[in-house]
Order: C-alpha cells, then structure tokens, then sequence
C-alpha cells in the first residue's frame, strides 16, 4: 500500500502560484510514477501532470505547458506541481497518484490516490 497526502491548496487570484505537495509513505517511492490530475465541479477527473520513477520522464496536459511544472524529490519522498499564472478555469479539486508501471496519463494506471486539496483561483 502507498499512502498519499496532497497539501498547498488554497485561494488565490488569477495570475497567482501555488505550489501543491504529494507525501507518499508505504512502500519505496521511486518505484512509482506520479501523475498529478484534477476535477472541476460537474466535470469528469482530467490528467494534469506525471513524472516517472526518476524525474526523466515528463508530461503535462496541454493546456497547463509553460505554467505548470512537476517535480519530485525522492529522497523526500514528496511530488511537488508548482502552478504558476493560474487561471479560473484551473479551479478544481487536485489529487496525486502512484503508479507501478509505466507512467502515464491515463487514471486507470494508477493504483493509489491522495485525498485530493482544493485549488480555487479567483477571478
């Protein structure tokens, strides 16, 4: 099992950043990708950010490239998205998740979730 706890949620204005946080415990964090997604209010869970198991492999949903960056630091066994020039339609719900293989955009891949931490960015 990996337990997974998202923190750095809040309000912010458009244009704002925040930085979210993904702590994993359980079992050995490199041996899983981590993908980053979200879900707005009335709105199916949408693919936001991965990072394989070493950092070397990276994806982003397009709409979130040159805005968005994902990161993880293994020794810390934390996943970090740092969100930059946000704007009111990245409102959502954000969660993390651990993959044991091949990292992915896909949700079905993923084999464990966080609680999810609250993103609202203000008009």
């Amino acid at each position: 099992q990996v337990q997974l706890v998202e923190s750095g949620g809040g309000l912010v204005q458009a244009g704002g950043s925040l930085r979210l946080s993904c702590a994993a415990s359980g079992r050995t964090f490199s041996d899983y990708g981590m993908g980053w997604f979200r879900q707005a209010p009335g709105k199916e869970r949408e693919f936001v950010a991965a990072i394989s198991r070493s950092g070397g492999n990276i994806y982003y949903l397009d709409s979130v490239k040159g805005r968005f960056t994902v990161s993880r630091d293994n020794a810390k066994n934390t996943v970090y998205l740092q969100m930059n020039s946000l704007k009111s339609e990245d409102t959502a719900v954000y969660y993390c998740a651990a993959t044991p293989r091949r990292t992915t955009r896909y949700s079905q891949e993923y084999d464990y979730w966080g609680q999810g931490t609250q993103v609202t960015v203000s008009s």
